[in-house]
C-alpha cells in the first residue's frame, strides 16, 4: 500500500493543532504541526502514539511500514524526510519518545 492508502486508514486528525515529542528528561525535541505537508506525519504519529502509548522501537518499525514508499526515500537520501530519520533514529538508538498532543 501506498503513503496515501494508509493516511486514509488512520483516524481523523482535525482535533490536533500539533504533536509534541519529548525526551527522556521530559525536553520538547521535536514538533509535527497540522498543516499542509506535515499533517500526514502527524497522522501517523498521532496513531502510533494512541496505539503503542509512546513512539518506542515497535511503534517506529511500524510507522517505517506506513511511510511506505516514502521511507525509501528518507533510507536513500537522510535528512529529507525528518519524521522517518526520527523513526529510523528510534530504531537504530533504542530510544523513544514520550507523545504530547496539542489541541486545535
Amino acid at each position: 500500500m501506498t503513503f496515501a492508502d494508509n493516511l486514509q486508514q488512520l483516524p481523523a486528525i482535525t482535533h490536533l493543532a500539533a504533536l509534541h515529542l519529548l525526551d527522556a528528561t521530559g525536553t520538547v525535541v521535536a514538533t509535527i504541526e497540522n498543516k499542509p505537508g506535515k499533517s500526514g506525519a502527524l497522522a501517523v504519529y498521532a496513531a502510533l502514539a494512541a496505539k503503542n502509548g509512546a513512539i518506542n522501537v515497535a511503534a517506529a518499525q511500524e510507522g517505517l511500514e506506513m511511510f511506505a514508499e516514502h521511507t525509501d526515500s528518507a533510507r536513500a537520501h537522510p535528512g529529507s524526510h525528518p519524521n522517518i530519520d526520527r523513526l529510523l533514529e528510534v530504531i537504530a538508538s533504542g530510544t523513544g519518545y514520550a507523545v504530547v498532543l496539542a489541541p486545535a
